[in-house]
């Protein structure tokens, strides 16, 4: 049986996503939603604190539950696509800001994602995405030096993907995925836009070439009401 907390999640998450409850409004109270669904006020909290997690509201101490925008943009989880063959998808296209493109030699941490030593370099890319002109998205990309011997601004500000196709003509095969969720970082905080979030979405991408070289690492940190992470999976009869 389901728990009741999710009954109501769900629903006032489809009257969010049919228009029911307009973008900036507020929902009933939590005194109204008790006698709405007959339950009691904790069963109440833990369904706005999941419609919070999820993207649909922000709590605002003093005022209620305000309803943000709920449209996502579908990730393709098993796919490898670049943000900008992503973003030339959308109809409103997204801007990108480099914070950071340095060559270092690999901490511990990336030599470890990326199975270097420590005189190895690596070119560390920081990219913040902003879309309706929110930051929602940090990028933290490492590759390695050996596979990709130059790297500048403006290529990251375009395509990194496109650049290291075409011009420098590697063949990027296949990635390692990993999705976790945490609590922001103080970075986090410092660059993207996340009042009233308690949460990020992080998938963590391994890639490999086609002769099956590992040669980037990448954390993409997400907030988590502007992409829906979508996935195919199809049944394999024995």
């Amino acid at each position: 049986m389901t728990n009741k907390y999710l009954m109501i999640h769900n629903e006032i998450a489809k009257q969010i996503d049919k228009g029911e409850f307009a973008t900036h409004s507020l929902l009933p109270s939590e005194h109204e939603l008790c006698d709405r669904y007959n339950t009691s006020r904790e069963t109440i909290r833990k369904a706005l604190n999941l419609l919070s997690q999820n993207g649909y509201i922000q709590k605002v101490r003093g005022k209620g539950s305000i309803v943000i925008k709920s449209t996502k943009i579908d990730f393709p989880v098993s796919g490898l696509v670049s943000f900008k063959e992503l973003a030339d998808k959308m109809g409103e296209k997204p801007r990108t800001f480099v914070e950071e493109l340095s060559l270092v030699k690999a901490e511990t941490y990336i030599q470890k994602q990326l199975n270097l030593s420590s005189k190895d370099q690596v070119w560390q890319v920081l990219r913040v995405r902003e879309m309706g002109g929110e930051k929602v998205i940090l990028d933290k990309d490492y590759l390695y030096k050996k596979f990709v011997p130059t790297l500048t601004k403006e290529v990251c500000e375009n395509s990194i993907y496109e650049y290291l196709e075409k011009e420098l003509g590697l063949n990027i095969s296949f990635a390692k995925k990993e999705i976790i969720v945490e609590e922001p970082t103080e970075e986090d905080k410092q660059l993207l836009d996340l009042e009233g979030f308690h949460s990020i979405v992080i998938i963590k991408n391994y890639v490999y070439l086609d002769d099956t070289s590992l040669f980037q690492y990448t954390e993409s940190r997400h907030r988590p009401d502007k992409f829906r992470f979508v996935d195919f999976a199809r049944r394999i009869h024995q």
